[in-house]
């Protein structure tokens, strides 16, 4: 009898070898079925596949009532992804979640922007910092230009933090500022930096790193001239903004936000909005035009019907 534990083994060794998924969601889908295996072991379930049932699978689903609701809908993702691999492979006579219905209500929340005088007040910070510096050659210099180029990337972009730490010097074109960017599934998108301002520091900062850029291939490298990591991005965004008086939790997903609701309220049509987020449902990006309260006051002030109606 065929058990979990190797038919978890083998999923993953499809998803790395024949989807050629990328490594986050593999490892995703790793804990969540590992989390399965362990569930059914702690509570004396069988761990055969032709025993598990939806009884068993209700149960896991139960359990997992203390995370948030977006966590659990990706582990339940994580687990039909699985079972329909042991359907599709002949492992499975019966696919159990063919047989379940679930439905889990995940609040929305309307994401954290920066209005255009708080994006300003970030933008003065790292160019200060960098006139500030005399000495041109040591680290300090080096790093300022560095910073002031990740936040460029971030805001004339708009892409998200791991899409701009795996940007390579073969993906952006420094003449003609059109960048290839490489989002989730591997989608292909390209957004082309208009600014000459944000293409200059773009080619002070290769030419400060060109050796070592053209060495690890990655465009934004650390003080070991390495790939920058997401993480040290997302520490120097929180710095930055501490910096710049914004009280509250900045990220560099906060910029992505920031990006198309600026954009929105420039009456750029979400259509466009939506190719340049790499979003693959209008949906996802609809959300943006709930957030800014400052354009619909505008709007209603200038547009409403009810001015041109005066009591006599």
């Amino acid at each position: 009898m065929t058990t979990l534990a190797p038919a978890i083994s083998d999923f993953l060794s499809h998803c790395r070898i024949e989807k050629n998924l990328n490594h986050k969601t593999i490892k995703a889908y790793q804990i969540d079925l590992f989390q399965l295996n362990s569930f059914l072991n702690c509570k004396g379930y069988s761990s055969e596949l032709i025993v598990i049932s939806k009884v068993e699978l209700r149960a896991f689903i139960d359990s997992l009532s203390t995370f948030k609701p977006k966590t659990i809908k990706r582990k339940i993702a994580s687990t039909k992804a699985f079972f329909n691999y042991l359907e599709f492979e002949d492992k499975l006579m019966s696919n159990p979640f063919r047989k379940m219905r679930i439905s889990i209500k995940e609040p929305k929340q309307l994401p954290s922007v920066m209005n255009i005088q708080e994006m300003s007040s970030i933008f003065n910070v790292v160019y200060k910092v960098k006139e500030t510096l005399k000495n041109k050659q040591g680290y300090s210099y080096a790093e300022a230009l560095r910073n002031i180029t990740v936040i460029e990337l971030l805001f004339t972009t708009g892409a998200r933090v791991s899409e701009i730490a795996n940007l390579t010097l073969n993906s952006i074109n420094l003449e003609s500022g059109i960048i290839n960017i490489y989002g989730k599934g591997d989608k292909e998108r390209i957004i082309q930096i208009c600014n000459k301002d944000s293409i200059t520091i773009l080619q002070q900062y290769y030419n400060l790193h060109k050796l070592y850029i053209e060495r690890e291939g990655y465009f934004l490298i650390n003080r070991l001239n390495k790939k920058l990591s997401d993480q040290s991005i997302r520490n120097m965004v929180r710095e930055v903004a501490k910096t710049a008086g914004i009280n509250r939790n900045i990220t560099p997903h906060v910029f992505r936000h920031s990006f198309a609701t600026l954009l929105l309220e420039k009456d750029v049509d979400i259509k466009y909005i939506q190719a340049m987020l790499g979003h693959s449902s209008i949906s996802t990006t609809q959300i943006y035009t709930h957030v800014n309260k400052e354009k619909q006051r505008q709007i209603l002030h200038t547009k409403h019907p009810r001015q041109d109606i005066s009591i006599v």
